[in-house]
C-alpha cells in the first residue's frame, strides 16, 4: 500500500517537475523521457526507500509552481510545508527571501515571510504546547550527523573527514560566504533598494538604519564611478583625424 502511495507521488512530482521545465522553456520535451525512465535512484527513493524526502520535494516543486503562476501566498504556504517535512528545503530559503524582496520589497515582502512562520506555527502547536524546548531543540536539529554509507557527493573523502565536525563547519562556511557574494557582486541592487527602503521606515532611526544607508550610498557612489562611461550618440565626443 505504502508504495502504491509513494509510486502515484512519484508521477505527482514528475508532473510537477515537467510544469516548472515547460513554464521555464529551458528543456527540451525529449529530456523528460531520459528523467522518467534511467533515473534509477529517484525510482529507489520513492518506491523502495520510501524516504520523506520525496514528500518535501514535491511540495517545494508544487510551491514552485505556484510562484511561476504569481500565486506567491499558496506558494509560501507550501514551502512551509516542504520545511515542515524536511529540514533540507531550508537550502532554498535564501532564493526565495531573494525572489520576494525583488517582487515585493521589503514591506511587501513581510507578509509573505509571515505566512511561512505561521504554517510552522501552526504544525508545530501541539508540541510547542507540551515541550518547547524538546520540540524546537529535535525539529531543527542542526547538529545532526549524517551517515558516510548514503553520501554521493562526498564518497570521495575518508570517512573520518565526512564526519568531522571542522568539514561540517568548513562547508557551512563556505555556503555563507557564496551568498555573500552573491549578495554583493550579483544581488546588489536588490538589496542596495531593499537596505535603503528599510533605512527609511526604520522609526525612531538607529545607528544600524543609519550605517546602513551611508553604506548603500557609498555602494551607489562606488558604482558609477566603475562603470563604463556611456553618453547618448548626439553627445559623443568626436574624435579629431589628422
Amino acid at each position: 500500500m505504502a508504495q502504491n502511495i509513494f509510486a502515484v507521488l512519484y508521477l505527482v512530482t514528475l508532473l510537477l517537475v515537467f510544469l516548472i521545465y515547460h513554464q521555464t522553456s529551458k528543456v527540451p520535451p525529449f529530456v523528460f523521457f531520459f528523467m522518467c525512465c534511467a533515473s534509477y535512484r529517484v525510482h529507489s527513493i520513492f518506491v523502495l526507500r520510501l524516504f520523506n524526502d520525496p514528500v518535501a520535494m514535491a511540495l517545494l516543486f508544487l510551491s514552485i509552481n505556484l510562484f511561476l503562476a504569481n500565486s506567491w501566498g499558496w506558494g509560501c504556504c507550501c514551502f512551509s510545508l516542504a520545511v515542515s517535512v524536511k529540514m533540507n528545503v531550508l537550502l532554498f530559503a535564501p532564493g526565495l527571501l531573494f525572489l520576494l524582496l525583488t517582487q515585493f520589497g521589503f514591506r511587501g515582502a513581510l507578509p509573505k515571510l509571515a505566512i511561512c512562520a505561521a504554517v510552522q506555527v501552526v504544525l508545530g502547536l501541539p508540541f510547542l504546547l507540551e515541550n518547547p524546548i524538546g520540540y524546537l531543540s529535535r525539529s531543527f536539529d542542526l547538529g545532526r550527523q549524517f551517515l558516510f554509507q548514503w553520501t554521493v557527493n562526498w564518497r570521495f573523502l575518508p570517512e573520518a573527514v565526512f564526519l568531522h565536525r571542522a568539514f561540517h563547519l568548513a562547508l557551512l562556511a563556505a555556503h555563507l560566504t557564496l551568498l555573500l557574494l552573491f549578495a554583493l557582486c550579483r544581488w546588489h541592487r536588490l538589496l542596495v533598494l531593499g537596505l535603503i527602503e528599510l533605512s527609511w521606515n526604520t522609526y525612531p532611526s538607529t545607528s544600524f538604519s543609519s550605517a546602513s544607508l551611508h553604506v548603500c550610498h557609498a555602494v551607489i557612489l562606488l558604482q558609477l564611478w566603475l562603470s563604463p562611461q556611456s553618453f547618448p550618440k548626439s553627445i559623443q565626443p568626436s574624435k579629431k583625424t589628422h
